[in-house]
């Protein structure tokens, strides 16, 4: 907080001084995106550096137990000696934990700081030490249970440093090449209007500002997801009860009811059933019915936003059609004073015969001739009239632009248009519902691995139970949190039907396994038999994660550079390259007019 309120305090120290040297609306506007992006970019970079920080810390902070632990053979003081050397960062975290562990309940001053730790490193080793002080330590062949927990820690930390250093690297720096095209964009049209006078009619009619929205569009969605993939976080979803969503209140009126019910799958259905195991699979608390409503509003929403804005830039071409100046014959460069002021006084005589006789496209050409003389005599304080040639070119122009104006209509493919967007819409929740599926594939392994290095220990105590199991995975989980505590609930009137259930619920193969032999465990044979591979199941999933680590970093290497350096690429083509080739066939156009008229 004092990172962030430092930064914003020179953020407005700079904006007001800047804004009051220079005033414009669009360099203000500049001004807030750089402010806001540079804050981001900046608070994460420092949250990242002590999470790594953290991360290298927790390192030492494991050695420093496994030698304590050899001298003392006791948890709390192997924590206790430890803590005298731990770094600054870890420090805190590892006093709480020593507090929390000696407190009359540690389970529920454990479960407190489980809330709030920072990592899932932390709350693993924060349980694995609870399970030793409880049921104590047991030596096998291959060592200490509780040293050889430790040591799986340290490998996951060093396996998630080396991922964080290899992404840091591959990313660097693509955040600033995505945002510098929003500074470019005013420079790059002030420069082409200046030199080719044809280029404003390009970037002020709606073209030019459908083309500018749309790349102001690509910058935003690139930064996103190039935040979305840099950004090292753990997973969003945090256990409990969800906020009830504002459509549920809605959704209760009759007529948005009914309206719903037609647009969603009727139970039983292969199509509902598919969007509940959707909502499912991403621990989303969500009624199929809410979410229809909820895609049916974005809808709606959507499409009268596209029918608005394109009413909107109908609107600005009328506008611009009437004060657009005359074809200029001069390609390169500017307009002399005096020819700009031709061009202006022209401009203003097309614009006030137009709101003379009306916005029709078949006005007769000798009424609009008269206007003309009439407009021309009242402008011209010699009171000399136009010559025919003059006055027919005037004519001409003038019938051009009420034609053009005629056809600044909302069109039929238009409203198709708005319609396809609402489409996308439509569609939206269920494409980030899938996304938010196929990202939390990860943390969903991650989470089994977990419950594995506890199962390691917990399997070898005696008078372990399944149910005790149980609760121990439940007391740190966070996906899985859900189908643990109703696995739980129902534990007491049938434990292994309740372990059926929470198998058939979950959405991951190796969650199912694990379901598997705690099932096998309550029905047949004991706890200890049942997890008798599970070293070389741990192995094997070490390793295919290191390998899908490798494969994500490499694509999103490749993804990041694409996402990164196609805003520039937007820029350049379709906000120089496609004008400065719209302007040579206008040029083209006037070269075939003058060689016609000679």
């Amino acid at each position: 907080m004092k990172f962030v309120t430092l930064i914003s305090g020179a953020f407005t120290v700079v904006i007001g001084l800047l804004t009051a040297m220079n005033p414009n609306p669009v360099f203000v506007l500049s001004l807030l995106i750089a402010a806001v992006v540079t804050q981001d970019l900046l608070l994460d970079g420092y949250i990242n550096r002590m999470d790594i920080k953290l991360l290298t810390q927790m390192l030492g902070l494991f050695t420093a137990v496994r030698h304590a632990y050899h001298r003392h053979g006791m948890v709390s003081d192997a924590i206790d000696e430890a803590m005298e050397t731990a770094g600054e960062e870890i420090g805190p975290h590892v006093g709480r934990i020593y507090e929390a562990l000696g407190d009359n309940r540690p389970d529920e001053a454990l479960d407190k700081y489980y809330e709030t730790a920072p990592n899932r490193f932390l709350k693993v080793f924060a349980g694995i030490s609870r399970l030793v002080m409880e049921f104590g330590d047991r030596k096998k062949e291959k060592g200490s249970l509780y040293l050889r927990g430790l040591g799986s820690l340290a490998e996951e930390i060093q396996l998630e440093l080396i991922r964080r250093g290899k992404l840091d690297y591959l990313l660097k720096g693509l955040n600033f090449i995505a945002l510098a095209p929003v500074f470019f964009t005013k420079p790059i049209e002030m420069w082409a209007r200046r030199n080719f006078p044809l280029m404003d009619q390009f970037y002020l009619s709606k073209a030019g500002v459908l083309i500018k929205i749309g790349l102001f569009v690509v910058i935003f969605v690139c930064y996103i997801l190039l935040q979305k993939m840099k950004r090292e976080e753990e997973t969003s979803y945090r256990a409990g009860r969800n906020k009830i969503h504002w459509l549920a209140g809605v959704g209760q009126w009759f007529m948005l009811r009914k309206i719903a019910a037609w647009f969603t799958p009727r139970p039983g259905t292969a199509a509902f059933d598919r969007l509940r195991q959707l909502l499912k699979d991403t621990n989303r608390e969500l009624r199929v019915e809410i979410l229809q409503l909820r895609r049916l509003v974005l809808f709606a929403i959507c499409s009268l936003v596209t029918v608005t804005a394109l009413l909107v830039l109908h609107w600005q071409s009328r506008n611009w059609i009437m004060a657009e100046p005359p074809a200029s014959y001069v390609f390169f460069g500017t307009l002399s004073q005096k020819d700009a002021e031709a061009a202006a006084k022209t401009a203003e005589l097309d614009k006030r015969v137009i709101k003379e006789i009306g916005n029709a496209a078949d006005n007769d050409p000798d009424g609009i001739s008269a206007s003309v003389r009439s407009a021309w005599k009242d402008n011209s304080s010699g009171g000399q009239m136009p010559d025919e040639q003059q006055l027919s070119a005037t004519v001409l122009r003038i019938m051009n632009k009420l034609s053009r104006i005629g056809g600044e209509y909302l069109k039929w493919w238009e409203l198709l248009i708005s319609l396809f967007a609402g489409y996308i819409a439509y569609h939206l929740p269920v494409w980030v519902l899938m996304f938010q599926r196929r990202m939390r594939l990860m943390d969903m392994r991650q989470e089994v691995y977990q419950f594995q290095t506890l199962i390691t220990i917990l399997r070898d105590l005696e008078r372990i139970s399944v149910e005790e199991i149980l609760e121990w995975l439940h007391s740190y989980a966070v996906i899985f949190k859900a189908p643990l505590q109703k696995c739980l609930l129902h534990y007491g009137h049938g434990g292994e039907e309740a372990l059926r259930q929470m198998k058939e619920e979950a959405g991951l193969d190796e969650f199912r396994e694990l379901a598997d032999r705690l099932l096998s465990a309550a029905e047949k044979i004991t706890i200890a038999d049942a997890f008798d591979e599970l070293e070389s199941d741990m192995s094997f999933h070490f390793e295919r994660r290191r390998l899908d680590y490798e494969k994500s970093l490499e694509t999103k290497a490749e993804l990041g550079r694409f996402i990164g350096f196609a805003p520039m690429y937007c820029l350049v083509f379709a906000y120089l390259v496609i004008p400065l080739i719209w302007m040579s066939f206008q040029q083209m156009g006037i070269y075939f007019e003058q060689i016609q008229n000679i």
